[in-house]
């Protein structure tokens, strides 16, 4: 069952509206009713979230090179780390030579 509702839409809207409904084959209702139900987000399944989070468990258990993963990713969070010091020395080491 749906409820049936009148919105106003801009010209350019509605243009645009049943141009993407051509292309995709559909109507311009179902385009709005689809972007109502984005807009809303997705309904809670706590069932359907259970579930995955079932099938997730334990998906890393057999990976032997986590250890080298976590050591990366903190190398290159240094590196990054460094060359936002490095930037902030440049700006700062550049702002007191103009207040000179």
């Amino acid at each position: 069952f749906v409820d049936r509702t009148q919105i106003y839409l801009t010209t350019a809207q509605t243009h645009e509206l049943d141009r993407r409904a051509r292309a995709q084959g559909t109507t311009r209702s179902h385009l709005i009713r689809d972007a109502v139900q984005q807009y809303l987000g997705p309904t809670w399944d706590p069932e359907r979230f259970r579930a995955a989070l079932k099938n997730a468990a334990g998906i890393w258990a057999d990976r032997d090179d986590i250890d080298e993963i976590y050591e990366e990713l903190n190398r290159r969070s240094r590196a990054k780390l460094e060359r936002y010091r490095t930037q902030r020395l440049t700006d700062t080491d550049r702002d007191a030579e103009l207040d000179r």
